[in-house]
């Protein structure tokens, strides 16, 4: 009940856009037989979303708009809840829920602008639905949850990599980023431009938020478990992302294993049961669109 609390933000345990899973009439953008509905059902993904953080932090832009817009530090948890919110009933909903989930994230975006300055010393404005930062958020995600399931969770991903990232780059399209990477091969050569481009670096605020995201404030019986899955995340980073972020990566013949072990006596903790993908594969059911 505590990891359903601190996931969803509600006191029950029970995500407040549960319903909206279940709500609408048509497919959604994904089933169960697809790639990121498979990956993002998986507990690889408490890693990922830790690794995300980290890997976005790199980037001025992003970091401005999350320090000067952000609650994170004021209420992190509910931040957690509302990133939450738009990547399950994105994998999980209909294109109408999807379509509203979009909606209130545009509107949040729309409040988020301002100013960096950038390596070269010139003052540039920014806007959240800016391409260039849109595409920085989406390339950190999908790059952290593919690279986090691969090494600890143990589900296969249907298709491969390369069906996972063509499937997910669909879910940015109603944020504005209509051009994405599609295979593995595309992905990496996008995080290599902004390696090489000169864009990304570490100041005293990205220290700060590295910082935060390897102490933030979780309730008690959380902060064991949450240190492991900080450790898995610094693993799993590219040695060049470690380096810049000043981060010491533990041995990984050791943390993998510990990893796998708590997310599969988390999942056992929980029970097998998951109210969100239960809903979801009801409503395929009910339209006639899944019969698994």
């Amino acid at each position: 009940m505590r990891f359903r609390r601190l996931l969803s933000g509600a006191q029950d345990g029970v995500p407040p856009w549960l319903e909206v899973i279940g709500a609408g009439d048509d497919r959604g953008l994904f089933t169960p037989d697809d790639a990121p509905w498979v990956v993002h059902a998986d507990f690889g993904t408490l890693v990922g979303g830790i690794r995300a953080l980290l890997v976005q932090a790199l980037h001025p832009g992003t970091l401005r708009g999350v320090a000067e817009h952000s609650r994170y530090e004021e209420d992190a948890l509910g931040r957690l809840a509302g990133t939450i919110r738009w990547l399950t009933v994105t994998t999980f909903g209909s294109n109408e829920a999807i379509a509203g989930e979009a909606s209130r994230v545009n509107r949040l975006h729309e409040r988020v602008v301002g100013e960096y300055e950038t390596n070269s010393g010139e003052a540039r404005g920014y806007r959240a639905a800016d391409p260039d930062l849109l595409l920085w958020v989406h390339i950190a995600f999908m790059e952290s949850f593919l690279v986090c399931h691969e090494m600890y969770a143990w589900r296969p991903i249907p298709g491969g990599a390369d069906n996972y990232i063509a499937q997910w780059s669909r879910s940015v399209e109603a944020l504005g980023l209509t051009q994405a990477p599609m295979s593995r091969a595309e992905l990496n050569a996008e995080i290599r431009k902004f390696l090489n481009g000169n864009v990304l670096r570490v100041d005293d605020r990205t220290r700060n938020v590295v910082k935060f995201i390897k102490n933030p404030p979780l309730p008690a019986a959380a902060k064991l478990a949450y240190r492991l899955l900080f450790d898995a995340a610094v693993v799993s980073l590219e040695p060049e992302f470690r380096e810049m972020l000043g981060l010491r990566s533990g041995p990984r013949w050791l943390v993998q294993p510990l990893t796998r072990s708590l997310l599969k006596t988390i999942r056992w903790v929980i029970g097998p049961e998951s109210p969100i993908e239960d809903a979801g594969r009801e409503r395929l059911r009910r339209i006639g669109a899944w019969n698994g």
